[in-house]
């Protein structure tokens, strides 16, 4: 993660945005407010994919099983 204040971060902004759309590095940006943090697309959506599905009931655990299942006990199927 990238650690900057807001005044750098106004000199870098396009850059700053570059690296983190291209390498998924987030940049933590720090006001006498408190901070943000600046994430890609990519990365946002694929936390949101991750609250959601883990906010379903008994998800986690059938995710958490299904990592554990070794290939051989998987079924194939066609799609």
């Amino acid at each position: 993660m990238i650690n900057t204040n807001a005044t750098n971060f106004r000199k870098k902004l396009f850059e700053m945005i570059e690296q983190t759309v291209k390498y998924n590095e987030p940049v933590n940006i720090s006001t006498k407010s408190g901070n943000a943090v600046l994430i890609s697309e990519e990365e946002y959506n694929s936390l949101m994919e991750t609250l959601y599905l883990t906010s379903v009931p008994g998800m986690k655990e059938k995710i958490s099983d299904g990592v554990q299942t070794p290939i051989e006990e998987c079924e194939d199927f066609e799609w």
